[in-house]
């Protein structure tokens, strides 16, 4: 059975939204006036971006959305949902139940986890902010919540602006999963075996990886891997880049946070499925690769990874920068 029929998507998001726990206690005031503040804090972090790195989002892109942990698990549920299809399965079957169980249980652990996501499979794509867990987290590492708000908003903001310059991005990482998730079968034990592992946390081993069996689909997992540090690596490049003058105590934070970094949304999501934690350490490779390509080419030479599928590093050359920068000095420019 494909993963599409292995999964009851209705009866998952009825077991997510039973098992997800309350976020902080906010008073009505203070909840209004923390969805002020955030909703203020992405525009000012796109701006901030957009002088950083010369891209910018177009006019009229849906503006941010400030949600609770149930709107989470609704909006990634039907954005797994897009992504995977209905599949061939029984909804009702014994299997689909029981891999709803264990994807509901997943993702309402997720739930508490995320700060922000931009979402580039949904319709349409947004930024989203979960206010409870950003007070959570800024509580928990005792930082200021000013600072810490934008903070956020700007690594956010750098994944909306990713796909809004290079807006084949999507449509090629969509491409890229259901061709690498289309050659597997599964069965209810190995789902069981998956997200029991996955919810355990980056301790815990197993994740899709255990499903691989040929060389095709290790190279379709490779290049996945090599896009998703180049979006997560590249956010927290910029992120540093405008964090020394905009948010006054961003190394407070900075040091804190890399303690507790958070499973981020569709992109945590997939991390651990995918088995990256412990295949690549995404968000160092893809930054250490956007800042040796910084260092010798600047931001316009960056830049350039947007161009096209053909100017995106393979894992080769987020592994080695180097490798990247001399194929595109001998690549046609448009």
């Amino acid at each position: 059975m494909d993963i599409a029929g292995a999964i009851d998507y209705d009866a998952a998001l009825a077991t997510a939204l039973r098992l997800v726990p309350p976020g902080p206690a906010l008073g009505a005031a203070e909840a209004r006036a923390v969805v002020a503040e955030l909703r203020d804090a992405a525009g000012r972090a796109g701006a901030h971006v957009g002088e950083t790195t010369g891209l910018r989002v177009p006019a009229g892109d849906p503006p941010v959305v400030v949600i609770d942990r149930p709107g989470w698990l609704r909006a990634n549920l039907a954005t797994l949902r897009g992504l995977l299809g209905e599949g061939d399965g029984e909804p009702g079957g014994l299997v689909a139940k029981l891999s709803a169980v264990e994807v509901g249980a997943m993702l309402a652990w997720l739930s508490t986890r995320v700060l922000g996501q931009f979402d580039p499979f949904g319709s349409p794509r947004r930024l989203m902010l979960i206010a409870p867990n950003v007070v959570h987290v800024e509580r928990r590492l005792e930082v200021d919540p000013a600072d810490f708000r934008l903070w956020v908003c700007l690594h956010e903001e750098t994944h909306r602006v990713q796909f809004a310059h290079a807006p084949w991005l999507a449509d090629h990482l969509r491409g890229l999963l259901r061709s690498f998730l289309d050659g597997i079968d599964v069965d209810a034990s190995m789902i069981a075996m998956i997200m029991e592992r996955v919810r355990r946390g980056a301790g815990a081993t197993g994740s899709l990886l255990d499903l691989v069996t040929d060389e095709r689909q290790q190279r379709q997992l490779d290049q996945i891997i090599a896009v998703m540090s180049l979006v997560e690596g590249h956010a927290d490049v910029i992120m540093d880049e405008v964090g020394p003058a905009v948010v006054p105590s961003v190394a407070t934070i900075r040091r804190r946070f890399d303690a507790r970094r958070s499973a981020g949304g569709w992109s945590g999501l997939a991390r651990r499925l995918l088995g990256m934690e412990a295949k690549m350490r995404q968000y160092a490779e893809g930054a250490a690769f956007c800042r040796a390509v910084l260092a010798e080419v600047g931001m316009a030479g960056l830049n350039h990874v947007w161009t096209s599928p053909n100017t995106l590093p393979g894992a080769a050359e987020i592994a080695d920068p180097k490798l990247w920068l001399d194929r595109m000095r001998h690549l046609p420019r448009a």
